[in-house]
């Protein structure tokens, strides 16, 4: 696809998709962003720099099956993001989880096989995986999700490969678990969490441990996004990639959060919530299209140090950064029905 393309991002102004709109705005795409931005710091402003001018921002509920509509007219390529997106946010108000994670997904595909759009990547998620004992978890591999997030998020990829149409290129992938500094931030994801307790107060609180979790670097989530983007149809097409990092124990990224502080954290061992295990092979992207990852659970454990030591966080205690927090402010306020 040329850099000239158009590119809409549905969901785009979340924690992935704030950063994805710059790398690609960056490289001459055209972004749209569709986005109900819910979270203010959603949206680049034309002080932040040129590549702005490479963005258009349409704020609308992917449940309105005229504003997908509209936003699908003006694009050439889509990249999916949009969905309620974490466990606990999604057992707030499961009716409503459902109405945003599945329910809209079925409208978006009858809309966009009505659209000029040629190519569809759908984020999908490596915790459709659930449990599993094996050492390096395959895309062949039987899914057995645990929630109901991970279960719609496997009925909308059966959907999508049974529904979308012949002429539009399918690609959807399974990202692991993403860490590291964003203008959107969240700390309710596994090393963000361990990191900025440690920074703030100096305890490490880990459930259970023993854990297996693959981490994968923010920046290495939007390189992959790009890299399909641009890759050949003949060879993404209708296929299904997990984006995967580094494969760790909960407590060994405590310990990696241990290392990197100024004053020793005490870890703290708490009984487990969230029973998920699961070691994910990245070798399929690797070998198709050539994607490794660049950059380290280290890194992104620094980048949100330097970022608080820096006080580019206001609030540690703002529901913008916790998922949750703002859902249940949303729903509060009545602004999410």
């Amino acid at each position: 696809m040329s850099k000239l393309g158009r590119v809409l991002l549905v969901g785009g102004g979340g924690y992935v998709g704030v950063e994805l709109q710059k790398l690609l705005a960056k490289a001459n795409y055209k972004v749209i962003v569709l986005d109900t931005f819910w979270y203010r710091s959603g949206k680049w402003g034309k002080s932040d720099g040129k590549f702005v001018e490479n963005i258009e921002y349409i704020e609308g509920d992917i449940r309105d099956r005229e504003v997908v509509r509209n936003a699908l007219k003006e694009a050439d390529a889509c990249i999916h993001l949009a969905c309620i997106s974490n466990d606990p946010s999604y057992e707030l108000n499961p009716n409503l989880a459902k109405s945003i994670n599945f329910d809209s997904f079925l409208m978006f595909i009858e809309e966009i096989n009505k659209s000029p759009i040629k190519k569809l990547i759908f984020a999908s998620s490596s915790s459709v995986y659930g449990v599993k004992e094996e050492e390096n978890v395959t895309e062949d591999l039987i899914c057995e999700p645990l929630t109901d997030y991970s279960k719609f998020k496997v009925l909308c990829e059966d959907f999508a490969l049974n529904n979308i149409s012949d002429e539009i290129c399918l690609t959807i992938v399974r990202p692991s678990t993403i860490c590291g500094y964003s203008r959107r931030q969240r700390f309710d994801l596994v090393v963000n969490i361990l990191t900025i307790s440690a920074l703030s107060n100096d305890i490490i609180n880990v459930e259970g441990g023993d854990q297996f979790r693959p981490n994968l670097h923010i920046k290495d989530m939007n390189a992959s996004y790009k890299l399909i983007l641009e890759a050949d149809p003949k060879i993404i097409n209708r296929k299904i990639y997990n984006i995967a990092g580094e494969n760790l124990t909960v407590l060994e990224i405590a310990k990696k959060v241990q290392l990197q502080m100024k004053h020793k954290s005490e870890i703290k061992i708490l009984p487990v919530l969230d029973q998920r295990s699961y070691r994910v092979s990245g070798n399929k992207i690797a070998t198709e299209l050539g994607f490794i990852p660049k950059f380290s659970v280290d890194e992104a454990i620094t980048d949100i140090k330097n970022a608080y030591e820096a006080d580019k966080y206001s609030d540690l205690n703002s529901e913008f950064y916790y998922n949750i927090k703002q859902m249940k402010l949303l729903m509060l306020q009545g602004t999410i029905k």
